[in-house]
């Protein structure tokens, strides 16, 4: 059998313990906290294999409860939201002082940007 060189390393929180499952060896060990999860991955990985626990590169990935996500990817969506707001009321500030008849460099410098920023925002 040809030694994977590159192992996967998924914590899965159980009822006390993280649940460490290396797929590639089909195998599992715990963890009491987050910390652990790499050392006993290794530790597993190098026992079973019979080689140094340095000798291997291990990605140690996390699944979050499917709510957890659900929350996470709320969060995300609403940070995307919340970063477009500024944009569309910059558009609509130099839409405004544009019909209040100022020159395109005016309104950079009325916003403190760049008049091609502004012509930007204008466009």
């Amino acid at each position: 059998m040809a030694l994977t060189t590159a192992f996967t390393a998924v914590a899965t929180r159980g009822d006390r313990y993280w649940l460490v499952h290396i797929p590639e060896l089909d195998q599992y060990t715990q963890a009491r906290n987050l910390a652990e999860v790499e050392p006993m991955a290794r530790d597993l990985i190098a026992l079973l294999n019979e080689i140094p626990d340095d000798s291997f590169h291990l990605d140690v990935r996390i699944e979050l409860p499917e709510h957890v996500r659900h929350h996470l990817e709320l969060a995300r969506k609403y940070s995307e939201d919340a970063a477009r707001a500024p944009a569309r009321e910059r558009r609509a500030a130099a839409r405004e002082l544009k019909a209040r008849g100022l020159t395109v460099r005016d309104i950079g410098t009325a916003l403190g940007i760049s008049h091609q920023r502004a012509q930007q925002l204008l466009a």
